[in-house]
C-alpha cells in the first residue's frame, strides 16, 4: 500500500516538473522573440540660471484720463445733432442743441428791459450832477439796471445749458439720442473719452508697499493684443490701504499713442523693480501641470550595467514667474539638469529616450511668432 502511494506521488511530481519545464521553455522563447522596448524621441533643454528683473504682478482695469457721458442739465427737445458716432472732437465743439425758442424770446424781452434800465440810469446820473434827483432815486435806477442785467444773464445761462458742447478733447462713442427726442435731466447723449494718455488701476499686497515708488516701469498685457506689450510708469500710490484686503491701490500711466487701450479693459500688469535676481529657468513647454502639482521629465543616463541609453525620470517642481517662453523653477531642479521639452505625452518613468532638437522651436525671452 505504501509502495503504491509513493509511486503515485512520484508520478505527480514528475508530471508537474515536466509541465514546469515546458512552461519555462515557452516563456524563454517568448522573451527571446519579444520586440525591443521602443526608444522615444524628445527635444530637450538644460536648466540654467539667468538674471531676471524682480517684478510684482497684478490684474487691473483701464480708465481714461478724462471720461464722461455727456448729459443735459435741463430737459428739452433735441433740435440739432452736430456730431457723428466715433468722431474726434475738440474742447467747445457743438454736440447737441436743445429747443431754446422760448428762452430766446424771453432773452429779447430781458434785453429790452436792460436797455431801458440803462437809459434811465444814465439820465438819472446826469440829473444827479445837477442835483435834480435825490441819491435814493439814482440808487433805485442803478439797482433796476443790475436786476435787468441779471435776468438777462440767467436766460443766457439756460440757453447755454441747452447747447451741449464737448468739455474736453476726446473720442465720441455711439450716439444715444435722435432728432426731435425729448430729453430728461441727466439722460445720456454720448460717451466722450480721452484715450491718450490712459490710466491702469490695480492693487498690490501691503507687504510690497515699501518697495513701491512713483516712476517705476510698468508693463501691461492684454488678451486682445497677445503680441503687444504696453510700457508705462507708476504715477500714483494711495496713501491709505484697504482695511478689508490690506492692499494698496496704485495707478500706472500709459501714453497709449495708438489708442489701443480703452477704458474698462481688463489687463495683466507687472511692476518692474530696480533690482535683478538670479533665477533657475527652463522652457515653459517642459512643465506639465496637474492637480497634484507641476512636474518635469529629467533626462539622465541609464544606471543599468553596460547600458548607454538615456532614460526619463519624472520630478515634481515648484514654479515661479514666467518671462517670455521661460518659467522660473524655485525648487526641484538644479542648474545643469536636462529636461524634456517636447514629446512629454509619450514619457513615463524609466522609458528610454533619444534627443532630437532640430525641429523644436527655440524658446525666447521676447517671442514674436509669425501670424499663421
Amino acid at each position: 500500500m505504501k509502495r503504491k502511494l509513493l509511486s503515485g506521488i512520484l508520478i505527480v511530481v514528475a508530471v508537474a516538473g515536466g509541465l514546469a519545464a515546458v512552461k519555462t521553455l515557452q516563456i524563454k522563447t517568448l522573451l527571446s522573440t519579444a520586440p525591443p522596448v521602443p526608444v522615444e524621441t524628445i527635444a530637450s533643454a538644460v536648466a540654467h540660471e539667468e538674471n531676471w528683473p524682480d517684478t510684482l504682478s497684478a490684474v487691473g482695469s483701464v480708465s481714461a484720463a478724462q471720461g464722461v457721458t455727456v448729459a443735459p442739465e435741463i430737459a428739452g427737445k433735441v433740435t440739432e445733432i452736430a456730431f457723428e458716432s466715433g468722431a474726434f472732437v475738440k474742447p467747445g465743439d457743438l454736440l447737441v442743441r436743445l429747443d431754446t425758442s422760448s428762452e430766446e424770446a424771453q432773452l429779447r424781452a430781458a434785453e429790452a428791459q436792460t436797455e431801458l434800465a440803462r437809459l434811465n440810469a444814465e439820465r438819472n446820473r446826469k440829473l444827479r450832477e445837477d442835483k435834480t434827483v435825490s441819491p435814493a432815486e439814482l440808487d433805485a435806477t442803478e439797482a433796476t439796471l443790475k436786476q435787468a442785467q441779471a435776468n438777462a444773464d440767467a436766460i443766457r445761462a439756460i440757453i447755454a445749458k441747452k447747447t451741449l458742447r464737448a468739455p474736453f478733447a476726446g473720442k465720441l462713442g455711439i450716439r444715444l439720442v435722435n432728432l426731435g427726442e425729448q430729453l430728461n435731466v441727466g439722460q445720456g447723449i454720448v460717451s466722450l473719452q480721452s484715450l491718450a494718455p490712459v490710466f491702469v488701476d490695480f492693487s498690490l499686497p501691503q507687504q510690497e508697499f515699501a518697495r513701491l515708488q512713483t516712476g517705476l516701469q510698468v508693463r501691461a498685457f492684454l488678451d486682445a493684443y497677445p503680441t503687444n506689450k504696453f510700457a508705462g510708469e507708476l504715477a500714483a500710490i494711495n496713501p491709505d490701504l484697504d482695511a478689508v484686503t490690506r492692499s494698496v491701490r496704485v495707478r500706472a500711466k500709459f501714453a497709449n499713442a495708438g489708442e489701443l487701450l480703452r477704458a474698462g479693459m481688463f489687463v495683466r500688469v507687472s511692476v518692474v523693480l530696480p533690482e535683478e535676481k538670479p533665477v533657475l529657468v527652463v522652457p515653459s513647454t517642459a512643465v506639465m501641470s496637474a492637480p497634484f502639482g507641476d512636474s518635469v521629465f529629467v533626462i539622465t543616463p541609464d544606471d543599468k550595467p553596460g547600458s548607454t541609453n538615456l532614460v526619463a525620470q519624472q520630478k515634481f517642481i515648484r514654479t515661479g514667474r514666467m518671462h517670455g517662453d521661460f518659467v522660473s523653477v524655485e525648487t526641484g531642479l538644479q542648474a545643469g539638469d536636462k529636461v524634456a521639452t517636447a514629446g512629454l505625452f509619450k514619457l513615463r518613468n524609466g522609458v528610454s529616450v533619444r534627443e532630437n532638437n532640430e525641429l523644436a522651436p527655440k524658446p525666447s525671452l521676447t517671442p514674436n511668432p509669425p501670424n499663421t
